[in-house]
């Protein structure tokens, strides 16, 4: 069952505050009510709205206030990604650029048409869940990326000592058959082991690019267990040979 969206109607006016409770009710969204800016704020921490529709001009503390309060105060930080859509009288140019300046997502100018405002707070709310979705792939985007780098770094450390290891297997002295048999051995393995390394570390480079820019979802770590499997773990048919 698809969630309600939370709406907090801020009005001084009653009568505009019984409307929209009303007729957003029978849309279906979830409607909270406050009558002031201050107990507006108090009403965000207990409801915690998707949406607030904020009349600007109010006694106690203006809609301006409350927007300022929400987007800028480290106080209210959690809820600063809260959309509004702010209700004015004033259709004043500069009012209408402090409001967006301020962090708004839109502003009414009243009076106002009802099946206006419904298509602002869906066009509102649809804006939010995009914003939503891109946030979450961003931050998968960015551990993935940090979890490339990281096995990077960890491979480069890594190849650094198979390279001592391949160096001083071919040591310039004299030595019998067994020793050079086993220097021998563990030469080739490291140079196959330093290949892996390097076909690796360009199939995670690979790998990385691709899935950011494909925007794939829930591939990144499937795809590297069988790169980890291809290169490093032997199977069970190697096993037995």
């Amino acid at each position: 069952m698809e969630e309600k969206a939370k709406i907090l109607i801020v009005d001084d006016e009653p009568r505009n505050l019984d409307f929209f409770e009303v007729m957003l009710g029978k849309l279906g969204f979830e409607v909270d009510l406050a009558e002031n800016g201050i107990i507006a704020l108090e009403k965000i921490s207990e409801f915690k709205p998707d949406l607030i529709l904020l009349d600007n001009v109010m006694p106690k503390m203006s809609g301006w206030q409350v927007t300022r309060l929400l987007k800028q105060d480290p106080e209210y930080a959690e809820y600063r990604d809260i959309s509004i859509i702010m209700f004015s009288a004033m259709d004043d140019v500069r009012d209408k650029i402090e409001g967006f300046e301020l962090g708004v997502d839109d502003y009414i100018t009243k009076p106002f048409n009802f099946s206006e405002v419904i298509a602002r707070i869906r066009a509102v709310l649809k804006n939010r869940e995009i914003h939503k979705i891109n946030l979450v792939k961003e931050r998968r985007f960015d551990q993935i990326k940090s979890f490339s780098e990281s096995v990077l770094t960890f491979l480069n450390q890594l190849r650094e000592p198979l390279e001592q290891i391949l160096e001083k297997s071919n040591p310039d002295i004299e030595m019998n058959d067994a020793t050079a048999e086993f220097c021998s051995f563990v030469s080739i393995e490291a140079q196959k082991a330093i290949v892996s390394l390097d076909e690796f570390k360009e199939e995670i480079s690979r790998l990385t690019e691709n899935e950011i820019e494909s925007s794939r979802n829930g591939n990144f770590l499937k795809e590297l267990d069988q790169r980890i499997h291809k290169h490093f773990v032997k199977s069970d048919d190697s096993d037995g040979e």
